[in-house]
């Protein structure tokens, strides 16, 4: 069996992951939950899907997590004209060599933005499916691997925007959070102003690496080696299938998004200071776990997940 991670472990790590949020609280002015729910999913090795309107910072904040890693960032505009070689990468004959050579697409990069992915055809959009949940692309049957610690973020307009195509279950699944940024409050959008006008607004390309891919990658092992006792694990269990059992619900959670819930789970007991996973763990990333998962006859996910989290009974946790 895997050792465990101990409190002094903990510790030693925390530095880390403190320069990490402070980076990004930088850029986010005001969204605490947010950079929260960010950390939590980059820990548990899962991608983002942002949904909210333009011009609130997505790009900025995905752009920041590359730079305060230290990794490579490419960014993709998605539109209804592009095409899956443009994500994956193609083929090219050279005249010179008399041989066919791979040209990479912006996949292989450690962080990619998808912005506004839902503007891309279906079959667009499926380009991203092996990448995501395996990390890597099979092109012309061969297989090529990506980073190790390959994270998406994919922004979307609301559905009911012109011009959009509703993402599938199938991709869906692969994300690991929904999350909306929302605009920043009064006193945000005022410094803001105050900023511009004083041109001492800071550059987003001078943010400076706070963590190495080695130390991310040390994060993220630890995080994976927290406990989760047999009856916590129940606890996940019974409310997946609460998912699939609701009327309301046409898609239940499947056990790909079961995994997910129990690594996000795990993450926000590291960021809590715990080495085990408790309920309240499990509850905390439920909403944003469960929200770009479930579909069906409800008109607030908010709600159904808070109804479906009341029904359940809370097992008692001997930590």
């Amino acid at each position: 069996m895997e050792t465990l991670i101990n409190s002094e472990s903990i510790n030693e790590l925390r530095p880390l992951v403190d320069r990490l949020r402070t980076t990004l609280h930088s850029v986010l002015c005001g969204k605490d939950d947010v950079v929260e729910l960010v950390v939590t999913s980059l820990l548990a090795r899962g991608h983002l899907l942002i949904e909210d309107l333009p011009g609130l910072g997505k790009t900025t904040l995905a752009k920041a997590i590359a730079r305060a890693i230290g990794v490579q960032f490419s960014r993709v505009q998605c539109t209804p004209d592009l095409l899956p070689t443009d994500i994956t990468g193609f083929s090219i004959f050279n005249q010179a060599t008399r041989e066919f050579e791979f040209q990479r697409g912006p996949v292989f990069t450690d962080v990619l933005l998808a912005d506004e992915i839902n503007r891309a055809t279906p079959r667009t959009q499926s380009a991203l499916f092996e990448a995501m949940a395996e990390r890597q692309v099979t092109i012309d049957r061969e297989t090529h691997q990506l980073p190790a610690g390959f994270f998406v973020i994919a922004t979307q307009n609301p559905i009911d925007s012109h011009g959009t195509y509703p993402l599938p279950e199938a991709q869906l699944d692969r994300f690991a959070v929904k999350l909306s940024i929302g605009y920043p409050g009064s006193d945000e959008e005022t410094r803001m102003l105050g900023e511009a006008i004083q041109s001492v607004e800071r550059d987003r390309s001078e943010i400076e690496s706070v963590l190495t891919v080695e130390e991310l990658h040390q994060l993220q092992q630890h995080v994976a080696a927290i406990e989760v006792t047999e009856k916590v694990r129940g606890y996940i269990v019974t409310l997946g299938k609460m998912t699939r059992e609701h009327s309301a619900v046409h898609i239940g959670l499947s056990p790909r998004g079961l995994l997910m819930w129990q690594r996000l789970a795990q993450a926000n007991a590291f960021l809590a200071g715990r080495e085990f996973v408790t309920p309240d763990d499990v509850q905390a990333v439920a909403q944003p776990t469960l929200g770009v998962r479930l579909t069906g006859d409800f008109d607030s996910a908010e709600a159904l997940v808070a109804e479906i989290l009341s029904e359940a009974q809370i097992p008692w946790n001997e930590n």
